[in-house]
């Protein structure tokens, strides 16, 4: 069989943790960081990692197969 490609956009966006979920990073979070643009606790949540929605698992794994 030959090898699947994996998706170049999926292998930077997302990474598989060691129980075998889905680890992804939050959006919102590239500009308006100081001053007026977001408040210092929604930024502070921002930092911590994602998990991918269940209903996207199977997918997202077809798009990355050998992580």
């Amino acid at each position: 069989m030959p090898k699947i490609k994996t998706h170049s956009g999926a292998k930077k966006r997302f990474t598989v943790s060691k129980n075998g979920k889905i680890k992804r990073g939050h959006a919102g979070k590239r500009h308006l960081l100081n001053g007026h643009g977001k408040t210092t606790k929604l930024k502070r949540h921002l930092r911590k990692e994602g998990f991918a929605d269940k209903s996207n698992v199977a997918q997202v794994k077809r798009l990355i197969p050998y992580a």
